[in-house]
């Protein structure tokens, strides 16, 4: 073994059993994050051409970055996050995707497009700190049964006629903020304009679905700061908890009190709209026994009449446990849209369709049911967006008037 090999080998050893030092979890965490950039960056370093020199940079900043994340994580200033942290993450990310690449380096073979990972990761890394603002119609169609969990695409779309447009009235509108993940790619300003651009599109509620944080953000005043665009929109702002809220649920709860946010765990609050009366259920996130967590809210809070029923709802996969005609429409985040997919080419496919049953992004339908699954806002996790652009989206939602 080769003193270059050795290094980088010892390094990952040393990073894994501090991780672990830390606690059980971060140490699996490590375990997985940095095989990829020590195994799959040292098989194909030889065969990156121009990048090879600098493939012990991107090992060494993918380290750094546990490395940082062990002691007491903090957010990261611009040039700390443009030459390590930036950097290690689309590393870590371009290695990951070139994983098979690597198993053929290991076995003696060519791997031929070696680069092609590398390239693509780098416009996933530009897809990650860039968002476009939308407009989604959405219209429920209340009266139709959609049979089982499937997607809805025929609820995209305003009214196509002005006699169905007076029909459904004035449409609720809504921005829906979920997942931004104060962190890495999430700076305090970015979600500040964010929360600010809200405000200025004036919708009839700004409702939040979870997920604020990161491990670099469990500071009171770091989300204070972010969110303080809200409080001019204090009465018409709501959230639920997301599964990295309950990392630090004192801080999200006393940020959002702060800004004016109403954070409804298993609650429900009835709101006057220029559209009409608006009933909010907010469902806190359970990992265990959703099925019995979800029900037992819908018994505690039932149906207002005449109120459009709107349950907040971070992870998607819980949909399925909502009893029928319990939700008007349902808001998730949580996948942030699939965030590896094929969206950008105009399908509808991600990594997570593809994989697993939950749903991924955009409207879906179970019954009477219906949901729509935000893109996010910001990600965490797998640490690039790739063919899945973040959503910053101005919702506005069709009913029929005999609704409720």
């Amino acid at each position: 073994m080769t003193a270059y090999a050795l290094s980088v080998w010892g390094a990952y050893l040393a990073l894994v059993l501090g991780a672990f030092w830390r606690s059980r979890v971060f140490g699996v965490f490590a375990i997985v994050i940095l095989l990829f950039p020590a195994g799959v960056g040292m098989a194909l370093r030889e065969h990156l051409g121009p990048l090879a020199p600098l493939v012990p940079y991107f090992q060494g900043a993918a380290a750094v970055q546990i490395a940082m994340l062990m002691g007491r994580p903090r957010m990261k200033p611009l040039p700390v996050r443009l030459l390590v942290t930036w950097p290690a993450q689309w590393f870590i990310a371009a290695t990951f995707l070139a994983f098979p690449w690597g198993i053929a380096a290991a076995l003696g073979l060519t791997p031929h497009g070696a680069w092609i990972p590398f390239a693509l990761t780098l416009g996933g890394l530009l897809q990650s700190l860039w968002t476009r603002e939308e407009t989604v119609d959405l219209r429920l169609l209340p009266t139709r049964d959609a049979g089982e969990l499937r997607r809805f695409s025929e609820g995209l779309g305003a009214p196509a006629d002005a006699d169905a447009e007076s029909k459904a009235g004035r449409p609720l509108t809504i921005v829906q903020i979920t997942d931004p993940h104060l962190g890495p790619f999430m700076s305090v300003k970015r979600l500040a304009r964010i929360c600010q651009r809200a405000v200025e599109r004036k919708p009839d509620l700004i409702l939040l679905t979870g997920d604020l944080m990161t491990m670099e953000s469990h500071d009171l005043e770091t989300v204070s700061r972010a969110l303080e665009p809200l409080r001019a929109y204090e009465g018409r702002v709501f959230a639920c908890h997301g599964n990295h809220d309950h990392e630090a649920r004192e801080v999200v709860r006393r940020a959002f009190a702060r800004n004016g946010v109403r954070l409804l765990v298993d609650e429900a609050e009835v709101v006057e709209t220029e559209a009409g009366p608006v009933q909010i259920v907010g469902l806190d996130f359970v990992w265990r026994h959703r099925d019995t967590h979800v029900r037992m809210v819908c018994e505690d809070h039932p149906r207002k009449p005449g109120a459009l029923r709107v349950l907040l709802l971070h992870d998607p996969g819980a949909f399925r446990h909502i009893p029928d005609g319990e939700g008007d429409l349902v808001l998730s985040g949580h996948t942030h849209g699939g965030q590896l997919g094929l969206l950008s080419l105009g399908m509808k496919h991600t990594f997570v369709s593809l994989f697993t049953k939950i749903p991924d992004h955009g409207p879906w339908a179970r019954g009477r049911n219906r949901l729509y699954v935000h893109r996010a806002q910001g990600h965490y996790g797998f640490p690039l967006r790739l063919g899945v652009p973040a959503e910053q989206s101005l919702m506005r939602v069709w009913r029929e008037a005999s609704l409720g």
